[in-house]
């Protein structure tokens, strides 16, 4: 039997749950999942086999109207992931509809769209009636040419399955891009460090904008088989310090035990994690943070 492989492109608004649907293709938590928008930075790839076929991810970060250098990057990011796949999926959410944003993607779309295979999830239908699904899965279609539609739940699993198996039909015959247990292509350094920014967006709910940075700074591999990682928390005030940090460290103490927590059941070892956290009022203009973050600096200018 033919081995085939390809990149499939997840594109739609912050939020419309493109993370929490690449995690579950794929099985294992390599994307970031929180109720923030644009946690999302990087075009992390998670790989996911169906049968023989090998689906590349490309989870880009959320669509939406940039107003900043890191805005502007992070959805250059979006339709760049999107142009090198090789079929898209554009994911809606069901309650929400048609929005501003989604009107937008669709305007792109018939760019990017033209002579690839483009297909449509209409994520969340657990929370609509079936009357008002068949009416968006009318409505969208009627504007886009969809090769297929798809009602889903991707956060209980719903339809998930029978998108997987259609989208592994659609890539090209050819081998392998990773190796089979091979999960996602983003390096373990950059994983950890996307671990602890989750649980500090979790933690810090509406205290913290997203002018924070997570970065692994060193990662040793110790004989006894444990990791010792150190990562640094960079943020633009002195008064988003002392909101990392919290009452006598506490806060970015139960960050930093819940990301060692999840570190080591990723990782399957111990885990020693050692976070600093650092005032870098322009890190938001360095080239380098956006290197860190899979990012390309020239795309937010």
């Amino acid at each position: 039997m033919s081995t085939r492989a390809g990149f499939v492109a997840l594109i739609g608004e912050p939020n419309a749950g493109k993370s929490t649907l690449l995690n579950r293709m794929v099985g294992a938590k390599v994307s970031i999942v929180t109720h923030k928008v644009q946690t999302t930075r990087a075009r992390i790839r998670g790989v996911a086999m169906e049968g023989e076929t090998q689906i590349v991810f490309v989870d880009t970060p959320g669509l939406f109207k940039p107003r900043r250098r890191l805005d502007r990057a992070m959805v250059a990011a979006a339709w760049g992931g999107a142009a090198d796949a090789d079929v898209i999926v554009l994911m809606v959410e069901a309650h929400r509809g048609i929005t501003e944003g989604v009107e937008s993607i669709l305007e792109g779309l018939a760019d990017i769209g033209k002579g690839r295979t483009v297909a449509l999830a209409i994520n969340k239908i657990d929370r609509v009636a079936s009357e008002t699904l068949l009416g968006l899965t009318k409505e969208l279609n009627d504007r886009y040419a969809f090769a297929e539609t798809f009602m889903i739940s991707a956060e209980k699993g719903h339809g998930v399955d029978a998108l997987r198996q259609w989208l592994a039909q659609q890539l090209p015959e050819g081998p392998w891009l990773y190796p089979e247990d091979q999960i996602a292509d983003l390096p373990m350094r950059m994983i950890a460090a996307e671990m602890t920014r989750e649980k500090l967006t979790l933690r810090l709910h509406q205290e913290l904008p997203y002018q924070m940075t997570v970065e692994t700074e060193n990662w040793e591999d110790r004989k006894d088989g444990s990791a010792k990682i150190d990562q640094v928390i960079y943020v633009v005030r002195d008064g988003h310090k002392g909101i990392v940090l919290g009452h006598k460290g506490e806060t970015v103490k139960s960050v930093g035990k819940a990301a060692r927590e999840e570190l080591e059941e990723f990782l399957g070892r111990k885990v020693h994690l050692f976070l600093q956290v650092k005032v870098r009022p322009n890190w938001l203009e360095e080239s380098e943070r956006y290197s860190e973050m899979g990012l390309d600096f020239k795309d937010g200018a």
